[in-house]
């Protein structure tokens, strides 16, 4: 009775171990996400994350600015020009400013000027893969490889996002209307004041 009840207790023991060893190496398989369900989870990123704070232009209201629906992440309107600026507000340590579409921003960088990322191919991101859309917001150059992305973009944050959502994100953006919207240059801090000498 003795041995039966060794080789039981042997054996259920053996068989937990077994089955604790299956559990412990079977990868918890992720559910893939249908390109629906992609396109809408980077609906919501896109959304939730105020990227049309600075990307979309506005339309000034009585209650203030809100975006302008026809021209959704568009960026800084081509051919606007910014209001007259003392050069001396922005300077290190003093005021950052912005214009009426939140799409520009003055300060000790310079001016920058927030992105087309419309799947325009000639002045958004349609030539973008998605690989370089991805690095552009790890490592914070434009358009992947060239000059350093410009405050305010918050890519150091986003570039902490995961893989699924970053690729989330292009999937949306790549659904959005084109608009042919050619934002200019960025503005280095040496330039600021033949910029709005020009005014």
């Amino acid at each position: 009775m003795r041995n039966f009840l060794f080789i039981a207790f042997t054996t259920a023991v053996f068989s937990v171990l077994i089955l604790l060893q299956f559990n412990c190496t079977q990868q918890v398989e992720q559910k893939m996400l249908s390109q629906e369900e992609l396109i809408a989870r980077g609906k919501y990123i896109v959304h939730t994350g105020g990227c049309g704070d600075c990307h979309t232009p506005k339309i000034i209201t009585a209650n203030g600015p809100i975006e302008d629906t026809t021209r959704t992440l568009a960026g800084f309107p081509e051919g606007e020009m910014l209001p007259p600026l003392d050069v001396k507000m922005v300077a290190p340590g003093n005021w950052y400013t912005t214009e009426k579409n939140l799409a520009a921003w003055v300060g000790p960088w310079g001016i920058s000027f927030s992105a087309n990322l419309t799947p325009d191919n000639g002045t958004g991101i349609g030539g973008l893969s998605e690989e370089m859309f991805i690095k552009t917001l790890r490592e914070g150059k434009f358009m992947g490889v060239g000059r350093p992305l410009l405050p305010p973009m918050p890519w150091p944050t986003i570039g902490q996002m995961t893989d699924e959502d970053l690729k989330a994100m292009y999937a949306y953006l790549r659904t959005l209307k084109p608009i042919n919207n050619k934002v200019p240059e960025p503005v280095p801090p040496n330039k600021l004041a033949e910029y709005f000498a020009k005014k």
